[in-house]
């Protein structure tokens, strides 16, 4: 019989953790951000009729959603099958996600009252993530688990604007016009962020990756002054497992985000990763570890497009200090699901 100690001893030379920790693995290490989605068949065919909350909170079925694409893909982790606004729902918040929309919140966060008003996370308000994190550990044997959580930054854009925004006027507003209140919402939600997460890690996920997904709409003095300290109060406090911090847009943030205190920052598909390895090595004591970059539209192009422009990320990744691929965003969901399983075969292939 297999101990745990023999399984965690085995999982922690999982290509992945290796790339994580700066070191070299026996293959590049690949996953998918959105694989376990809208791309997959089975996905769809287990998801009909369940609405995206009701499924987050269903331990079996995050699960089952959670190990489609490990099992199809054959990736080199698989990522918790959640929603950036669960913790929000758990502590009490009104949010709903509306099919074609998106979060949709039923009382706006716009004043001080409303901030210091919002409920604080309890561990306990999380235990169908955490049965579901330890269905998952049983399942995945040495493959990892990568947890996650939405930074509280997107979290805050999302509560001021009442959904999604792409302008984000009401948040810079805030951001610009009250900062007492900016940073009493924003210490909240990291407080929210971090209970999230740290129910993750005990629980048993084996790395965990946050997501700043609008954090690219900010100036780089803006980020430094109104999210990075919240953002480093979160992943400070996470310890134990490699932390990822990625967002969209954020070339020119991403040493701002290695200062916050992530082990690996994720890339999108902006930046050739040799250059934002050499962006990031300029504010820090070790070579970075980058996570990225192919973007997600050239997956619906001819393979040999394809081939061609994994085999330029894998290449460009070298001059960093490690390197997991992935994607500069999520997986579109036109995305043909055989294309993902060439491109995990392609990167298996490849030298690190």
């Amino acid at each position: 019989m297999t101990s745990v100690s023999d399984t965690a001893s085995r999982a922690a030379t999982a290509p992945l953790l290796v790339a994580a920790a700066g070191g070299k693995p026996a293959h590049p290490p690949v996953w998918f951000m959105r694989q376990a989605g809208r791309s997959l068949p089975e996905y769809r065919k287990v998801r009909e009729g369940v609405p995206m909350l009701q499924a987050c909170f269903t331990p079996e079925l995050v699960c089952e959603i959670t190990m489609q694409p490990v099992r199809r893909h054959g990736v080199d982790a698989a990522i918790l099958f959640s929603d950036i606004v669960v913790p929000l729902v758990a502590a009490g918040i009104g949010v709903d996600i509306v099919p074609g929309t998106g979060p949709v919140v039923a009382e706006p966060v716009r004043t001080r009252a409303a901030a210091e008003a919002l409920p604080a996370l309890e561990a306990g308000q999380l235990d169908k993530v955490a049965d579901a994190i330890r269905l998952l550990r049983a399942e995945l044997g040495d493959t990892p688990l990568i947890g996650f959580a939405g930074a509280p930054f997107t979290l805050a854009s999302y509560l001021i604007e009442g959904g999604p925004s792409r302008h984000h006027e009401r948040t810079k507003a805030l951001m610009h016009s009250d900062p007492t209140t900016w940073h009493a919402l924003l210490g909240a939600l990291a407080a929210i962020t971090t209970t999230f997460l740290e129910v993750q890690v005990a629980a048993g996920v084996q790395a965990v990756q946050l997501f700043d997904s609008w954090a690219g709409t900010l100036a780089e003095r803006d980020y430094r002054e109104f999210v990075l300290p919240h953002s480093a109060r979160v992943l400070d406090a996470i310890e134990g497992v490699p932390k990822i911090h990625f967002g969209v847009g954020t070339s020119e943030l991403l040493p701002a985000m290695r200062e916050a205190g992530a082990d690996v920052v994720g890339v999108d598909w902006r930046l050739p990763l040799d250059e934002a390895a050499r962006r990031l090595e300029r504010h820090g004591t070790a070579k970075p570890v980058v996570q990225g970059n192919l973007d997600p539209a050239v997956l619906l192009a001819d393979f040999d497009a394809v081939e061609g422009e994994v085999r330029r990320i894998v290449a460009e990744g070298r001059a960093a200090g490690g390197h997991i691929v992935n994607l500069g965003h999520g997986v579109l969901p036109n995305t043909d699901p055989d294309v993902l399983t060439r491109v995990v075969e392609l990167v298996h292939s490849l030298t690190p």
